[in-house]
C-alpha cells in the first residue's frame, strides 16, 4: 500500500509493527494507554502537518493521508485518539491568533496533544453548545455529545453557536474543571478503547485570548461539508489490514487480490477528489466515491471474519476488531447529507 518515500511513514510503519500492532487486540479490550500517545509524539507524528517554523513536519498530504492507514489498520482506537489533533493544528496555523503563538509549537512537537469538541456544529439548526459573549471572553453552555481521548488529551478545541449563528472556536484544558464535567467512558460496540465522554458544560467560561477563529455557521459548513464528503484514509488501512488477513488463508488468496485491486482504484479516485478545490456543489460526486470505498471495507472487513471462521467470534479476533472498527467508520463523522447518500446506495443494491 505504501506510495510515498518519506521519513514519517517508515517511522509510522515501524511504530506499527513493533507497537501497535501486537497489542492492537489487547487495546481493543483495555483501552489505549499513555505509553501509546508517547510513542506516537516520539515518532514525530503529531507534528505530521504542522508548519516547520514551529517546529512540524510540514508533510505533503500524501503523507498525513499515509500515516494515517498505517496507524488505523494497526490499531483503529489509537489512531483515532490522536487524529483528533491534527484539526486544532491546521486551524492554529491557518488563523492568526493569540493562542496560536501559545499552542502551535507544543502541538506540533508533541509536548501537548489536542482533542476536538465541534462536531455537533454540524446538527445546526439544532444547537447542542451555546456560545454567549460576556465581558473578557465567552461562556459555554450545552453538552459536548462526543468527545474523545478524555485522559490523554492535554487541551481541547471546542466550538459553540451564538444566537446570531457565529460559530467560536476556542481552546479549553481538556480536564474537569469548574463547570465543566464529563461522563463516565463510554462502552461502544468498537472504538471504546478510545476513551470517548459527553461533556456537560454550565457555562464554562473562556477568555478572549484562548479564541481562534469566529465564523458564520454558513462559511463553516461551506468549508466542513466538502471536507467531510472525503473517504477517511481510515477507510482503506482497515479494509487493507483486513485484506492481509484474508490472503493469510489458501481459499482466501484471490479474494484478496480482487478485492484490494478495487480498493486501490477507489483510493486513488478519492484522493484525486480531496486534492481538487472543494465547491460546496462537488459534495454528491465525493459521498459516492466514499460510499464505494464503505462497500468495499463492508465487504474486505465480511471476508475476514469469513475466512477467520468460528474463530472470529472470540473477543481476541482480529478479524472480528477490524469488522467492529469497520462498522465504526462507516459513522465516523457522519453527515446527515452522508447518511441519506449511504442508505440511498444500499436501497438500490
Amino acid at each position: 500500500m505504501t506510495t510515498t518515500s518519506h521519513p514519517l511513514v517508515t517511522r509510522a510503519q515501524r511504530l506499527a509493527s513493533d507497537l501497535l500492532l501486537p497489542q492492537a487486540e489487547r487495546v481493543d479490550q483495555e483501552g489505549v494507554p499513555a505509553s501509546h500517545v508517547e510513542a506516537v509524539k516520539r515518532a514525530g507524528l503529531l507534528g505530521v502537518v504542522a508548519p516547520q517554523e514551529y517546529g512540524g513536519a510540514d508533510a505533503p498530504v500524501a503523507v498525513a493521508r499515509e500515516t494515517a492507514e498505517i496507524l488505523a489498520g494497526a490499531c483503529c482506537s489509537t489512531w483515532f485518539v490522536q487524529t483528533q489533533h491534527h484539526t486544532p493544528v491546521k486551524l492554529l496555523a491557518t488563523y492568526d491568533s493569540p493562542v496560536r503563538e501559545k499552542l502551535l509549537r507544543p502541538l506540533a512537537t508533541g509536548e501537548l496533544m489536542a482533542g476536538i469538541a465541534f462536531a455537533h456544529v454540524r446538527a445546526f439548526p439544532r444547537v447542542p453548545v451555546r456560545a454567549v459573549p460576556e465581558e473578557g471572553g465567552w461562556r459555554f453552555e450545552g453538552r459536548v455529545p462526543w468527545y474523545t481521548g478524555w485522559g490523554l488529551n492535554d487541551v481541547m478545541l471546542l466550538a459553540g453557536v451564538t444566537d446570531t449563528a457565529e460559530v467560536v472556536f476556542v481552546f479549553a484544558e481538556a480536564r474537569e474543571q469548574p463547570r465543566l464535567t464529563a461522563s463516565a467512558p463510554m462502552r461502544l460496540a468498537a472504538l471504546t478503547a478510545a476513551r470517548t465522554v459527553s461533556l456537560d458544560l454550565d457555562g464554562l467560561r473562556v477568555p478572549e485570548e484562548a479564541v481562534v477563529l469566529r465564523t458564520s455557521q454558513e462559511e463553516f459548513a461551506l468549508i466542513d461539508l466538502p471536507r467531510a464528503a472525503n473517504a477517511s484514509p481510515a477507510v482503506f488501512g482497515v479494509a487493507h489490514a483486513a485484506l492481509d488477513l484474508v490472503a493469510q488463508t489458501p481459499e482466501g488468496v484471490e479474494t484478496a487480490r480482487s478485492l484490494r485491486a478495487r480498493l486501490d482504484e477507489v483510493r486513488r479516485e478519492a484522493y484525486a477528489l480531496a486534492d481538487r478545490p472543494a465547491p460546496h456543489d462537488c459534495v454528491p460526486e465525493r459521498l459516492a466515491v466514499k460510499t464505494r470505498a464503505y462497500d468495499l471495507l463492508r465487504a474486505a472487513t465480511t471476508a475476514a471474519i469469513v475466512a477467520g471462521g468460528g474463530r472470529s467470534m472470540d473477543l481476541g479476533s482480529r478479524a472480528q476488531r477490524l469488522a467492529r472498527e469497520g462498522m465504526f467508520l462507516l459513522v465516523q463523522g457522519q453527515t446527515a447529507e452522508a447518511r441519506r447518500t449511504h442508505l440511498g446506495s444500499l436501497a438500490s443494491g
